[in-house]
């Protein structure tokens, strides 16, 4: 529809207004190159064609409704015979409308007031103005019946509840057609895939390594080997850092980068880096973290890391 308003200003002779936006070249560019470009021109030249033929239609018709008052006139001119004007029935219809009174009659609804020569006429309002006036009262009382005394239909802010419900169980049924799509850091659980752990791996090289070394030995970043961990080791809190980032620091929030699954892959991926021993790795930072004296069990949190990097 965009594409066919913009054809349409085109054709209507203001492409020099359209195209003055030179920061716009890219997009005007592209719609350019739209292979239907031909099909919307052809349509906004019709267009235009048939509202210029309808206009020359009427201004026709107007001048044949002169010449022929005008015959009828020089012929009755002839004959010596006074030729009253016929109204069209658009003006019948307006005056049934108004209720308009004739000139002539004006001295029927003349009052008596009289204002330094100024007369006034007893008008009555227009018909039309009184049968909406009284649509408007009848649209009110079975309004007031159907909203508020019978309840038949909702108002408007039980049609916002309804909206609102209605989005949230399509958000339910979405989530648990799609599992992924719901995971965040309360949902997240720790993956053993291996399809998902080398993705995960993946990421890390991409992503995370320029500050954790490949390794996870740490060098901008913390190490990820170790029992230390400066915002928690369990898969919920890495999740979070990975998704939220940490203010102040080079870490940042990969929330909308990648998706969900991708979160959850790298952080599955760090946790089996943990007790892996790297060279050189970076002096502990944080608190230590004995996962099986927090209840944690260690399988549930550092994964058999011979068995996943062998999988890998």
């Amino acid at each position: 529809m965009k594409k066919f308003l913009i054809t349409l200003f085109l054709g209507l002779g203001i492409a020099p207004v359209v195209f003055s936006q030179t920061a716009d070249a890219s997009k005007s560019a592209s719609f350019l190159d739209d292979p239907m470009l031909s099909f919307y021109l052809v349509v906004v030249f019709i267009f235009v064609i048939a509202i210029l033929v309808l206009l020359v239609a009427v201004y026709m018709l107007q001048v044949l409704n002169i010449m022929v008052r005008q015959a009828e006139q020089e012929k009755a001119a002839r004959l010596g015979i006074e030729i009253k004007p016929t109204p069209s029935a658009w003006q019948k219809l307006w005056d049934s409308w108004n209720a308009l009174k004739p000139m002539e009659k004006e001295a029927d609804i003349l009052l008596d007031h009289n204002y330094d020569g100024i007369k006034e006429l007893d008008n009555h309002l227009p018909p039309w103005w009184k049968w909406l006036f009284y649509f408007t009262i009848g649209f009110a009382v079975v309004y007031l019946f159907v909203f508020h005394v019978f309840d038949t239909l909702p108002s408007q802010l039980q049609e916002y509840d309804n909206e609102v419900a209605y989005a949230q169980a399509e958000a339910q049924k979405l989530q648990a057609s799609n599992p992924v799509a719901a995971i965040d850091e309360n949902s997240v659980e720790a993956t053993t895939d291996a399809l998902a752990l080398a993705d995960g791996k993946v990421t890390f090289l991409n992503t995370c390594a320029s500050c954790h070394r490949k390794d996870g030995g740490g060098d901008i970043g913390p190490n990820l080997t170790d029992d230390y961990w400066l915002h928690g080791g369990k898969i919920t809190e890495v999740f979070k850092v990975v998704k939220h980032g940490v203010a102040g620091t080079n870490m940042i929030a990969w929330d909308g980068v990648i998706s969900p699954e991708k979160m959850r892959n790298v952080s599955s991926y760090i946790l089996t880096m943990r007790g892996s021993n790297p060279a050189n790795p970076k002096k502990p930072q944080g608190n230590l973290i004995e996962f099986e004296k927090s209840g944690v069990k260690a399988d549930s949190v550092k994964m058999d890391s011979v068995k996943v990097q062998a999988s890998l």
